[in-house]
Formats: structure tokens, C-alpha cells, sequence
């Protein structure tokens, strides 16, 4: 499950992509990163890490980036500097409401995480991290997809991560997914301004 690749043509923008952040997600995250290949990045850099299977813990506890886990992500973060942050996750499919509830916020101190289409939702990295490690302009989302997943979710995965990717500018990539997801990404960048204040969404 462990995967580790770098794509590069230039030094911007700078991206990081991982998954597998806990429990046995790496198994599902895995088979979306396998997919991204050299043709996917037109300009600057991209590193891929899918992590072994860990003991669950959720990034939203402070404890997690002090796991094992944690701290080698939080190396990575600080290695490469990325411009471009995303984590890979998947859920099982009886979470679904929750991590989709309007209430989540009071419940769990987070914004509800916003469906795409087939099972894949999107949302914003945890709190602990985003304003701690990244500039207010930098890009740093959550994806998640049901955990063994059927081929059309997969492909929705699989599809937004070669948006991202392929995207040289937060620009470009708002263009982009504004264009696929408009109603999705207006409720996403509502969330992040009533959250984060000035925060971008991504």
C-alpha cells in the first residue's frame, strides 16, 4: 500500500498529494494515486505518498500530529512546501451522514464536507494544520470517496485529482471546478469564509 512518487517539470507550483492519512484508507487512496501519471502535470511539481495501514485517529484530534503517522506527514508538509495540499481519505458508507451533516460544525467544530457526485465529497484539511503550516493563498483540500469503492466513484476521484494536478494556479483550478461543480464550490467557499474568515476554500 505504500507508494511513493515524484513527477516534476519545474519547481511551481509545488504539490502534495497523500492518502491513506489513518486506518486502512491507504487500500482505497492507493488505487486513485496509482492512476496519475507524468501526462497529468503539465508544469511545476508533483509528489504523491500513500501511507501503510495505521491505527485510526482523526486529524481533528491534536494528538494525531503527534502519532507516528502524523509527525511524518507533518514532515512532508514542511520538506517539500507545497502550494497545493491535499489528503486523500475515504469513509465508510454508514458515516456518510455525518461527515455531510449541517450540524457537523457544532458537533465535531468543522464545516460538513460537500458531495460532488457518486460518493465523493470535498472539504478543507483539519484546522490544526491549515493555519498553522500554509499561507492564506495556498490550496488545501480534503477529498474522500466511500472505502472500497465502485468504479464510477473512483473515476470522480480519480477525475479531481487530475483537475488539481493539471491546474498550474488557484485560478485556473476554481475556473475548473466551478465549471464541473458550481453549485458545490459556491457552498464550499461560503463554508471556508464563515469558518476560516478570510481563509480561502481551498
Amino acid at each position: 500500500m505504500s507508494y511513493f512518487k515524484i513527477i516534476s517539470k519545474g519547481e511551481h507550483p509545488n504539490r502534495l498529494f497523500i492518502g491513506g492519512i489513518h486506518g486502512k484508507e491507504g487500500r482505497s487512496t492507493g488505487q486513485a494515486l496509482e492512476q496519475l501519471s507524468e501526462a497529468d502535470v503539465r508544469e511545476g511539481r508533483l509528489v504523491i505518498y500513500n501511507c501503510d495501514d495505521t491505527p485510526y485517529l482523526s486529524t481533528l484530534n491534536r494528538e494525531y500530529y503527534q502519532s507516528r503517522i502524523g509527525k511524518e506527514i507533518l514532515y512532508l508538509i514542511e520538506y517539500y512546501q507545497p502550494h497545493v495540499y491535499i489528503e486523500l481519505h475515504c469513509y465508510k458508507r454508514e458515516n456518510y451522514k455525518h461527515l455531510t451533516s449541517p450540524h457537523r460544525r457544532s458537533v465535531q467544530g468543522v464545516p460538513p464536507l460537500i458531495e460532488l457526485e457518486e460518493g465523493v465529497l470535498i472539504g478543507s484539511v483539519s484546522p490544526y494544520i491549515r493555519t498553522s503550516f500554509f499561507k492564506r493563498d495556498d490550496i488545501c483540500m480534503t477529498l474522500e470517496m466511500p472505502c472500497n469503492p465502485v468504479p464510477q466513484s473512483l473515476a470522480v476521484y480519480v477525475n479531481i485529482l487530475k483537475i488539481i494536478a493539471g491546474s498550474n494556479s488557484r485560478m485556473e483550478l476554481e475556473d475548473k471546478m466551478i465549471q464541473a461543480y458550481p453549485s458545490q464550490v459556491k457552498t464550499a467557499i461560503k463554508y471556508a469564509k464563515e469558518f476560516f474568515g478570510d481563509y480561502p476554500p481551498f
